[in-house]
């Protein structure tokens, strides 16, 4: 499940928006892969139903949802298997789900509709842009960041979409005991994350060890992990709750 994997693109546009979060350097290039028919029919049929447009305006997520429930978020859900399996398995929680390519929107769609999930809603666009714009603030008890693109080369490194100033506009939309959850199978990634969590103000590491925490039960393995596995890589998560 990557955030937004795609090869380097140093002329990719930069963000022009005032709003001083949003990095200008994305952590994504957008290269659309071809839709599958399968793919293609879920956008078309059940886009109405798990969708929801980008703009500018915040969101009412109990009229969203036509419920009060704690919310889980995720950026960059690839094509969306283990979000769905997720929803499914905690029926009593929300999930939003964020990715920008879409096939995977249109996967995770069908995935949904297979699983008789209805505790999901999905946005093509944007993660930043849809966090700043239209996720209230203290609503999200969860933000969930798995496997993104880990843009290894040195050069690239700031393009990670874990940087101070994303950690801040993301803190703000959880509540007071709310958890960013990430997940990686890049060491210096991993390293990387700990590094700008342990300097975020509002933050507490959930490891015993201040380092990374076991995998919990609730996220399920992927293929990038199985296949990190195969390739002899380790798999890293980290917790951290909002304190503050």
């Amino acid at each position: 499940m990557t955030n937004q994997a795609t090869p380097p693109n140093d002329h990719q546009p930069d963000d022009a928006s005032t709003q001083p979060y949003l990095r200008r350097i994305r952590s994504f290039v957008l290269r659309e892969g071809r839709l599958t028919k399968g793919q293609q029919l879920a956008l078309e049929n059940h886009w109405s139903g798990y969708g929801v447009d980008y703009q500018p305006a915040l969101l009412d997520l109990d009229l969203l949802f036509g419920r009060s429930a704690p919310r889980v978020l995720e950026i960059g859900f690839g094509m969306g298997k283990s979000l769905v399996a997720m929803a499914k398995a905690a029926p009593a929680q929300d999930f939003i789900g964020i990715e920008v390519h879409k096939p995977g929107v249109g996967a995770c769609l069908s995935e949904a509709v297979t699983q008789g999930v209805s505790n999901l809603k999905v946005f093509e666009h944007d993660a930043v842009e849809v966090l700043a714009e239209m996720i209230p603030e203290q609503s999200l008890d969860t933000v969930q960041l798995f496997f993104p693109d880990p843009w290894h080369k040195k050069r690239h490194h700031k393009r990670r979409i874990v940087q101070p100033d994303f950690v801040q506009a993301l803190r703000s939309k959880l509540k007071i005991g709310g958890v960013f959850h990430m997940a990686t199978d890049w060491e210096n990634y991993a390293e990387h994350m700990l590094e700008v969590m342990q300097a975020a103000e509002g933050f507490q590491n959930l490891s015993a060890n201040n380092t990374y925490v076991e995998r919990p039960e609730h996220r399920p393995l992927t293929k990038f992990e199985q296949r990190g596995q195969r390739l002899g890589h380790g798999v890293w998560d980290l917790m951290f709750k909002r304190i503050s």
